[in-house]
């Protein structure tokens, strides 16, 4: 199918020459097109250096980060922002929906931007709205509607731009469980029916067992690798907990 994202031999460094410390040591992966992949690891393991590198919110100290082709390791500071503007997208644990803006235009923005035809912006977001069944609150201000409205709200605004990967960080984490459910429903409809692209870190093994891949990160390296393959959702998680097992205990409990 293509690859979406390929990480060459990463590593990053913070601090001094005199007191250096490695969040990421030599990682190396890849994410084909249409792949759900989940990065899991506990509190300092380097999953969120790692995400912050691929989304271009950070540099890698060596090594290179091929997105599309795209080797964003030699991108310079305004062809950087035109990538993260045009081939990326993001899903926050916090939402970052603009309170000025209604549901349609918070999701119209990034189209905006880009002066696409009016028509065409109302065509894409109204086909959106639907297939995450938020129809009826585009007119609404995001104080008008609940947490997992407004992270359906963020999820089609991430995803409007036909980005060619979706980068979401702890998307459940400010969630009650019926509207992290729901969310991540929406991930499997954007994944199975819009062919989105996405990789994803959370440290709960229910989200990632929506997943169809994760990858464990350690110390700043790649601890295991489990595939959902013919799994149940109920069986991956299993396995999931056993990895979790073996990394020092239930992450839940060590974030």
């Amino acid at each position: 199918m293509g690859k979406v994202l390929e990480v060459k031999n990463i590593e990053k460094y913070y601090g001094s020459k005199t007191n250096l410390s490695k969040a990421i040591d030599n990682i190396s992966f890849e994410v084909d097109k249409g792949e759900f992949v989940g990065i899991m690891g506990a509190s300092g393991s380097g999953k969120t250096t790692l995400l912050n590198c691929i989304s271009t919110i950070d540099k890698v100290t060596a090594g290179h980060i091929v997105i599309n082709g795209q080797d964003i390791t030699r991108l310079k500071a305004n062809h950087l922002n035109q990538f993260r503007r045009e081939e990326l997208g993001f899903i926050f644990q916090d939402f970052n929906l603009l309170d000025t803006l209604t549901a349609y235009e918070n999701i119209a923005l990034a189209l905006t931007i880009q002066k696409i035809n009016p028509k065409e912006i109302d065509k894409r977001v109204t086909n959106i709205a639907e297939k995450l069944g938020i129809q009826e609150i585009l007119k609404k201000y995001p104080y008008q509607v609940s947490g997992g409205q407004k992270q359906r709200i963020a999820s089609a605004r991430a995803i409007i731009t036909n980005p060619k990967l979706v980068l979401a960080d702890e998307p459940t984490g400010a969630l009650d469980s019926k509207s992290a459910r729901q969310l991540l429903e929406n991930f499997e409809i954007l994944n199975e029916k819009m062919m989105a692209t996405i990789l994803m870190v959370t440290h709960d093994a229910f989200t990632a067992s929506y997943a169809n891949r994760i990858i464990f990160i350690r110390d700043g390296k790649i601890f295991n690798e489990l595939v959902k393959g013919n799994d149940t959702r109920k069986q991956f998680f299993e396995k999931i907990i056993e990895v979790q097992t073996l990394l020092g205990g239930d992450l839940n409990d060590v974030i």
